[in-house]
């Protein structure tokens, strides 16, 4: 049985949901950025019981079918941006990728992103990019070409540009101001 789960960030996310069910004695046969295998469920759980300490430590059981394809999309995202995950060949596209990934045509994915988000796929990947780049800068550890190599930017002034249009700070002045500016992970792109 797969569930299919909300707010699955990173790794501690996948440790944690594992450690809740594994705790109810459910058996877990693989774990994924928002999605979960498990075996078959104990006769004393309930998957109201699994919703219920799911939500009791921030994550959330999807159910409707159109919520869990977007939260796919933005596990897929997530996971190559901030994972350094590339499942992704440097020669295909996105589209293309989270087309063979999920198994629905792009156009599809697209208008249901738009329509649950707000917000357009390709402006929740800036989004996303965006706040790895404020992380490497705040690391210090790479420069800013190493940063725009690494998120696949064609050259530093395009990331430098894109990034003043989304922070409406340059790089340099972000780095000096500081954490004041970071967000989670899962609350990337949602309104403010």
């Amino acid at each position: 049985m797969k569930l299919y789960i909300k707010h699955m960030v990173c790794g501690r996310c996948k440790r944690a949901v594992r450690d809740i069910l594994e705790e109810r004695g459910i058996q877990v046969l693989r774990v994924e950025l928002g999605e979960v295998e498990i075996g078959e469920l104990p006769a004393t759980v309930s998957l109201d019981q699994i919703r219920q300490v799911l939500a009791d430590n921030d994550f959330e059981l999807l159910e409707d079918r159109k919520t869990v394809v977007v939260e796919q999309i933005k596990a897929l995202i997530v996971n190559e941006v901030h994972h350094d995950r590339r499942e992704r060949p440097e020669h295909q596209n996105l589209s293309d990728f989270l087309t063979q990934k999920i198994g629905y045509d792009y156009s599809y994915l697209s208008h249901l992103f738009s329509a649950i988000e707000g917000l357009t796929i390709e402006k929740y990947v800036i989004a996303q990019k965006i706040e790895k780049v404020k992380e490497y800068l705040l690391y210090g550890e790479l420069t800013l070409s190493e940063i725009a190599w690494r998120l696949g930017y064609s050259s530093t002034q395009h990331l430098s540009n894109q990034f003043k249009q989304v922070v409406g700070l340059t790089p340099g002045d972000f780095k000096r101001t500081g954490l004041a500016h970071r967000t989670e992970i899962d609350k990337i792109g949602q309104p403010k």
